[in-house]
């Protein structure tokens, strides 16, 4: 039987219409980009319609569009890119409950002098305009708030978010990794400087991703060299991965607003049945505000057996994780973003993180529904009974 892939907020296998469109790129357009003759115009032109393609999808210029390897990178030019552009040691506000690509990129312009502000999240995840508001007292060079927790799901309220910080004049950056593809996003509408985007996050391949830069707003690059993408992220452009990044963006753009509908209606139906064939389950994140295909919850009792529990499903065929993909090297600790949101170390350990996809299918969802319940089932009864800690309240998802 066929393997269940519910972890697409880790990545999300390639589009077959993105391959073909990078196999024809691999043989039709392998020039420099930067070269004048025939093969680097080639070159040159499927890169520009990539662009164009890119830019549609966030309601931006094509020009406004830099392509970088990944949006991890694409989230230190715009953080480092700002602060060394300013020539000031800085002062950057985040939330607390941001992607490693941001928090990690803040410590280490802390290490030189720039200050960091970490805005506090509510129990849903959502970062209140209140601390905004008092972070925007003092002297601050760029606000990055993410679009979509990439633990929780939770959508945060950028428009208001970003018009409040660009009525302080400071510039604006959100980390749309998670969100590219699965909500609406127009940059003009959220008034928003500088937007990241990843490619292999819409189905499209691994290695390639965009930063999305308000015309005058200024950055310092990071990578130097023979001035590619507006002098921004010099090297020769990887043709391929950026033809697959637009031919994935455009299927996106075209295919959100069913797909959305169809993914939430899956995760709908996940969590209605949990709530009444696993009474313990409780869910993470905002009921509303939320992905459509992204449902995080946990097991009160059971939230040491998550290992177990995972590696039972695995080996029924379904993958699932407990987590940021990228905090796999701290397996076992208590999830930072859960502590944030305050949840206290024994619920922060116990979350299992279920993130659809365009290719899932209603029967896939039924079988992991049944996969799922037995399992969990199976090792509550292997748990000595004062081992199980008293049920969490958390709200219906809706």
């Amino acid at each position: 039987m066929s393997r269940i892939y519910f972890d697409h907020s880790a990545t999300t296998p390639l589009d077959p219409r993105v391959l073909d469109a990078m196999a024809s790129s691999l043989g039709g357009a392998f020039g420099n980009p930067s070269s004048l003759h025939r093969e680097g115009r080639v070159a040159r032109e499927a890169v520009e319609t990539a662009r164009a393609q890119v830019a549609a999808l966030v309601g931006a210029e094509p020009d406004e569009i830099i392509f970088t390897a990944s949006g991890t990178e694409a989230d230190n030019l715009a953080l480092i890119g700002a602060v060394r552009a300013s020539r000031k040691p800085g002062h950057i506000v985040t939330s607390s409950i941001e992607h490693a690509a941001i928090l990690e990129t803040c410590r280490s312009l802390a290490s030189t002098g720039t200050k960091i502000t970490h805005l506090p999240v509510d129990h849903d995840g959502l970062v209140g305009p209140d601390g905004l508001l008092r972070a925007l007292q003092s002297n601050v060079t760029i606000v990055s708030v993410m679009a979509a927790n990439n633990v929780v799901g939770t959508l945060q309220p950028i428009e208001e978010l970003a018009y409040l910080t660009k009525l302080h004049g400071v510039l604006f950056h959100t980390d749309a990794v998670q969100a590219g593809g699965k909500i609406p996003l127009d940059v003009n509408q959220f008034h928003v400087d500088l937007l990241s985007l990843s490619a292999h996050k819409l189905h499209g391949p691994k290695g390639v991703g965009a930063l999305y830069v308000r015309k005058g707003v200024q950055l310092s690059p990071m990578i130097h060299g023979g001035g590619q993408e507006r002098g921004l992220r010099s090297a020769t452009e990887n043709v391929a991965g950026i033809v697959g990044f637009g031919a994935a963006a455009a299927i996106a753009k075209a295919e959100l607003a069913q797909e959305a509908v169809r993914l939430a209606r899956f995760r709908d139906r996940i969590a209605s049945e949990l709530s009444k064939s696993l009474p313990d389950s409780y869910i993470f994140g905002h009921p509303v505000h939320r992905l459509p295909g992204h449902f995080s919850f946990g097991l009160s009792g059971q939230e040491r057996e998550v290992g177990k529990l995972l590696a039972v499903l695995d080996s029924q065929g379904v993958a699932v994780s407990a987590g940021s993909a990228c905090s796999a090297n701290h397996a076992g600790q208590p999830s930072n973003v859960l502590l944030a949101m305050g949840y206290d170390a024994e619920q922060a350990r116990g979350l299992i993180r279920v993130s659809l996809g365009r290719f899932n299918t209603e029967q896939e969802v039924d079988r992991f529904l049944r996969i799922l319940v037995s399992s969990a089932g199976q090792l509550k009864n292997a748990i000595p009974e004062r081992a199980i800690s008293p049920t969490v309240e958390a709200p219906a998802l809706a």
